[in-house]
């Protein structure tokens, strides 16, 4: 027996990133444009990272509070005010390593080994990764695509639905596909999840890129005291706070001694100076957000409108998100083409196929990036598309 075999079956099962082995194939070539991975090109902003440093320097670099440091959690209850209208507590608020951390956590909160977890296909691979690692059974419910549009059909939700089943996962707007749920959407969700008494995680991370014009739709809008939700977030995308890993997590304050027990016992908090720059990002940077969407808005029209021109490309503009998710005519093996564009074109794009049923005859680019780098990249995939 090697010693991999010996191992658990859930730690062999774990599935190989799709994504990151395009990002390792291509990664060094000369002229790249990735576009492959979900992040922006710009670094964190400045005050935020002199913030971080200033803790540092005043030696807060000890044990810290397992639920996040008071003044963050306060302040992201805050944003909540702003932005949702919502009004939370700093007690309905906890602080993790990423989002990542927040959704693996809750995964095994909400579900034992055996038990089913919905979510929506294609979806980010890590969700379907979690509930597998954790032992759950996955779950997924197709999205419908019709005339360039991903919609959900409710009533699949609920047909899926067994006596083994014990959460919802939710992400919207939706990353790959650019899915943004309507209030009704939501309602119809919130109704099926409440009658059969299942647990809903929400992954609103997206909620601020909705480019409808403010943000988008959110459970927050329709709770009420005692539905079983849980919502995800992450200081990544808004502030530019990719390679932080500093996420936080909504919940009802009752379950607060659980997540702090599956926070001690996973990472034991996140480091007290990084907490601080992730509370100068979202006490002082709106501003952040605002540029960061419209380099995205900006970045989505630039990218897709070119190769919506070549009348080759099937996919419409995404309502939300940061992402365009591909379907070229005569392309049907993502990965393939995925390898195949980074040789011919030095553009980097990750491969439907890494996102479950529905995603392989798909590729994923993220928009938020320079206008000038995404013009190009639109030209040379334009000019690879008309050699099919």
């Amino acid at each position: 027996m090697t010693l991999t075999k010996s191992l658990s079956l859930r730690a062999q099962d774990a599935p190989e990133s799709g994504i990151v082995e395009i990002i390792n194939y291509g990664r060094d070539r000369d002229r790249l444009l990735p576009l492959w991975a979900g992040e922006g090109d710009l670094p964190t902003p400045q005050f935020i990272r002199d913030a971080a440093k200033a803790a540092l320097d005043n030696g807060e670099t000890f044990y810290t509070h397992q639920r996040g440091i008071p003044p963050l959690r306060a302040a992201i209850a805050d944003y909540y005010a702003r932005h949702f209208g919502a009004k939370l507590s700093p007690e309905h608020v906890y602080v993790t390593g990423s989002g990542m951390h927040a959704i693996k956590i809750m995964v095994e909160a909400m579900t034992e080994p055996g038990d089913e977890a919905i979510y929506f296909t294609p979806a980010w691979p890590n969700i379907a990764a979690a509930l597998g690692v954790s032992g759950a059974q996955k779950v997924g419910v197709p999205l419908e695509f019709s005339d360039g549009r991903w919609n959900l059909d409710p009533a699949r939700v609920e047909a899926a639905i067994t006596d083994k089943t014990r959460m919802i996962f939710v992400n919207t707007p939706a990353n790959p596909t650019g899915w943004t749920a309507s209030l009704e959407d939501l309602s119809a969700l919130l109704d099926i999840a409440r009658r059969h008494g299942i647990w809903i995680l929400a992954d609103e991370i997206y909620a601020l890129y909705h480019f409808a014009g403010g943000r988008a739709p959110s459970f927050l809008d329709i709770r009420q005291d005692g539905d079983r939700i849980v919502f995800i977030n992450s200081f990544s995308k808004n502030w530019s706070m990719t390679g932080w890993r500093v996420g936080w997590l909504v919940a009802p304050p009752e379950l607060g001694d659980t997540i702090e027990n599956l926070v001690q016992y996973t990472t034991s908090g996140v480091a007290q100076f990084m907490q601080q720059g992730a509370l100068a990002a979202i006490r002082d940077g709106d501003h952040v957000i605002a540029e960061n969407y419209e380099r995205a808005r900006v970045g989505r029209d630039i990218f897709c409108d070119r190769l919506l021109a070549t009348n080759r490309v099937e996919t419409l503009k995404p309502d939300g998100a940061l992402y365009a998710f591909l379907k070229v005519d005569g392309l049907t093996d993502s990965r393939k083409a995925a390898l195949d564009i980074v040789d011919k074109t030095g553009v980097g794009l990750a491969p439907g196929s890494a996102f479950g049923p529905g995603g392989e005859p798909f590729l994923r680019a993220c928009f938020l990036r320079n206008a000038g780098q995404l013009e190009d990249a639109a030209e040379r995939l334009a000019d690879y598309i008309g050699r099919l």
